[in-house]
C-alpha cells in the first residue's frame, strides 16, 4: 500500500484505511447517493481509486463498472495501481475498463441506471460535449460533483482557464456557474436537474488565500453536487 500514491481514503477493513490525499467519506456525505442500490447497474466515471465503485458495490448494486483514462493511463499523477489493489483487498467484483470520457456510448460501455461523474467535468476542455457522452449512457439518473465558479450570477456562465488560474492546476479547464451547469445537463437530456449540496467553501477560501499568497492571484472556486434525471 506505501508504494502507491493514493487520492482515496478507502477501508480495505481490519483497519486498515489507505492514505489518499482526499477526504473521501466527508465527500460521500454530500453526494446523497441511495442507501439501497440493489437491482441498479452503476458507471463511475472518472474512478481512479475506485472509492465510489466500491461504495456503489457495498450499497447492492448489481453491476458496477468503473472508468477511467487520465488517472490510470494518461498524463496525471495517479495510477490503477491503487484501485487493483483495494479491488484485490476488497474481494470486490466491480468491473474495470480504461476509456476517456468522449470515448463513452452505448456501443463502448453500454447504459446504465445510475452514473457518477465526480470532480471530472471541470477538467473537460469541452464540458457540454463531455456532458452528451455522459448522458449516452445514463438510462435514469446522473450524480454529478464538480467545481464551479461566479456563483453569484444567475445567467449561465463559465470560466475558461487556459493555463494554471484554477489552483495552479493545469488540468483544469473549466469553471461553469450552478446555473450553466444545469442549464447544459438540460441541453444534453436531463429533464430535471436538483442542487442537492454546495461543499467545500471553507476548503475553497483558505486554498484561495493560500494562492493568493503564493502566485497573488485571487481564485475561488466552490463545489457543488447536482442530482439529474433522464425522466
Amino acid at each position: 500500500m506505501a508504494q502507491v500514491r493514493w487520492f482515496h481514503q478507502i477501508d480495505l477493513g481490519d483497519g486498515v484505511v489507505t492514505p489518499g490525499e482526499d477526504d473521501t467519506p466527508e465527500k460521500l456525505k454530500t453526494l446523497h447517493l441511495p442507501q439501497d442500490l440493489r437491482g441498479t447497474t452503476v458507471l463511475d466515471i472518472g474512478a481512479w481509486d475506485g472509492f465510489f465503485s466500491f461504495e456503489a458495490e457495498r450499497r447492492g448494486a448489481t453491476r458496477v463498472l468503473a472508468t477511467d483514462d487520465f488517472c490510470w493511463g494518461g498524463d496525471g499523477w495517479g495510477t490503477k495501481a491503487g484501485f487493483d489493489l483495494a479491488h484485490r483487498a476488497l474481494g470486490s467484483e466491480v468491473e474495470s475498463k480504461e476509456i476517456g470520457v468522449l470515448d463513452l456510448s452505448p456501443e463502448t460501455v453500454g447504459v446504465f441506471d445510475l452514473v457518477f461523474f465526480l470532480g471530472v467535468l471541470y477538467h473537460m476542455p469541452h464540458p457540454l460535449l463531455a456532458l452528451e457522452r455522459v448522458a449516452s449512457v445514463t438510462g435514469r439518473q446522473l450524480i454529478l460533483e464538480t467545481g464551479v465558479d461566479m456563483t453569484w450570477f444567475k445567467k449561465p456562465l463559465l470560466a475558461f482557464y487556459p493555463e494554471a488560474e484554477a489552483a495552479g492546476d493545469p488540468t483544469n479547464w473549466c469553471g461553469p456557474n450552478p446555473a450553466a451547469v444545469a442549464a447544459m445537463l438540460k441541453v444534453v437530456g436531463f429533464r430535471r436537474v436538483q442542487v442537492v449540496d454546495r461543499l467545500a467553501t471553507l476548503r475553497a477560501l483558505a486554498r484561495s488565500a493560500r494562492q493568493t499568497l503564493a502566485r497573488r492571484q485571487l481564485f475561488l472556486i466552490s463545489r457543488y453536487v447536482f442530482h439529474a434525471w433522464r425522466e
